[in-house]
């Protein structure tokens, strides 16, 4: 998996304002329109120091993949600085198991990771909140579709960890 940051500004421009033509033309009504803006800036944060986040199960067998067996840390690193607020949420992004919507697709059919935070398991593109310094521990599971049979050989997944305020 990979590491990278997501960046969030937020403003609003013209909010919600409607003018009639005849009062523009004629300029018969007329009002000051004040805007408010809030930019916020994106939470000055690094994941794994720029570094990808890799995971390797190493040898696994076809048979003993069943959700439980494999599970390894996802091993990153956090460093949040002078945040504006220090509510905050994580998103691991990536493509779903044809099989899971809620586990990450790899190359290797019928085949793909869970992710976990402690113990319950975390979907793939939804966002978890936390409040640094605690991060949250994920780990990476195998999971292989129902009914299927596994084929030995290598497999990939991919994913992009993403920080932004809640």
């Amino acid at each position: 998996m990979k590491g990278t940051m997501q960046y969030r500004k937020t403003v609003c421009l013209l909010c919600g304002m409607l003018v009639t033509l005849p009062q523009i033309a004629t300029g018969a009504n007329s009002a000051t329109i004040t805007l408010k803006v809030t930019v916020i800036q994106p939470p000055p944060c690094t994941i794994n120091n720029n570094q990808p986040i890799e995971v390797e199960f190493r040898d696994v067998m076809t048979t003993r993949v069943d959700g439980n067996n494999y599970r390894m840390p996802v091993d990153y690193s956090l460093s949040c600085t002078t945040a504006s607020s220090s509510a905050l949420k994580l998103q691991v992004q990536g493509n779903e198991a044809s099989f899971d919507s809620e586990v990450l697709g790899t190359d290797k059919e019928g085949l793909g990771i869970k992710l976990l935070q402690d113990s319950n398991k975390l979907a793939i593109n939804s966002w978890l909140n936390f409040t640094p310094p605690n991060t949250p521990k994920l780990w990476a599971v195998p999971v292989k579709q129902n009914n299927v049979t596994l084929k030995a050989g290598e497999f990939r997944a991919g994913a992009i960890m993403k920080v932004d305020y809640q």
